[in-house]
């Protein structure tokens, strides 16, 4: 199927690995323009090489930017070209208790998962708007609805995105601008696959082991009883980023292998 992104440019930012690094994959093989980012500049060439690699026959780019620092991303905003796609998927969270998450940590899961987003979007939105056309992405999360005891204050910025997606989607009403939400569930990143190892060697047993068990005794609203992978969630991204998905504006779509019940 052609998704009709030839020649169009997306930044994503948080894309040297994991979800975003598969979203910037999948839009490249398309044959968009990607800008990767990425807080150090040796992360950030070293996926800008891989990425060149994988998919010689586009153009790809990077900026730093730590979102946690807003001078880089004043400065980030300032280098950033015409835009037609913006997936906003950076985010860190903090595994801890809400009585021992304390206001810096708050601050800084505000600050990178949702402010990045707001900041970003109020730069680029008006000149998608004056074309006539963009996409604008929100990588959300299950825990958006699930809400972990040890992550609520990463779980409450993830809400927050998609009252922001919803709302900013409302300010493109009749014009070629959409502004989605993705949900995914729990996704095979580096980071799980740290955590799986660690369990592993901690525990004395296979990694498989691990993962079964985390879905028999953790995310047992899982229907999969998987780790999605970061292609399945990006797969949606990238159709969502094209023409063919003029249609979905608001939405918020979720990725979770149906971790979260109900028909809507």
């Amino acid at each position: 199927m052609n998704l009709q992104l030839e020649n169009k440019t997306a930044f994503i930012s948080g894309s040297t690995e994991g979800i975003g690094f598969a979203i910037a994959k999948g839009l490249a093989c398309e044959g968009v323009k990607v800008i990767l980012n990425g807080r150090t500049e040796a992360k950030l060439q070293d996926a800008i090489d891989r990425l060149q690699a994988e998919v010689p026959e586009t153009t790809i780019s990077g900026l730093t930017a730590d979102f946690r620092d807003t001078a880089e991303i004043e400065t980030l905003i300032k280098n950033l070209p015409a835009i037609d796609i913006l997936v906003n998927n950076v985010g860190i969270y903090t595994s801890k208790s809400f009585a021992t998450t304390t206001d810096h940590d708050w601050e800084e899961m505000l600050e990178v998962n949702l402010m990045s987003g707001v900041r970003l979007s109020r730069k680029l939105l008006p000149a998608m708007k004056k074309r006539n056309w963009g996409r604008i992405l929100f990588v959300s999360s299950e825990c958006a609805q699930l809400v972990p005891d040890d992550l609520i204050a990463y779980s409450t910025t993830k809400a927050a995105m998609l009252a922001l997606s919803r709302g900013l989607a409302q300010t493109t009403q009749g014009s070629g601008v959409t502004v989605n939400t993705v949900l995914p569930g729990s996704t095979l990143t580096k980071g799980a696959e740290r955590f799986l190892d660690e369990k592993s060697k901690s525990e004395g047993l296979g990694i498989k082991e691990i993962s079964d068990r985390f879905f028999k005794e953790v995310r047992t609203s899982s229907l999969i009883e998987r780790f999605l992978d970061p292609k399945e969630v990006a797969d949606t991204v990238v159709y969502l980023s094209s023409p063919l998905s003029s249609a979905t504006n608001g939405a918020a779509i979720t990725l979770d292998g149906g971790s979260v019940s109900g028909i809507i």
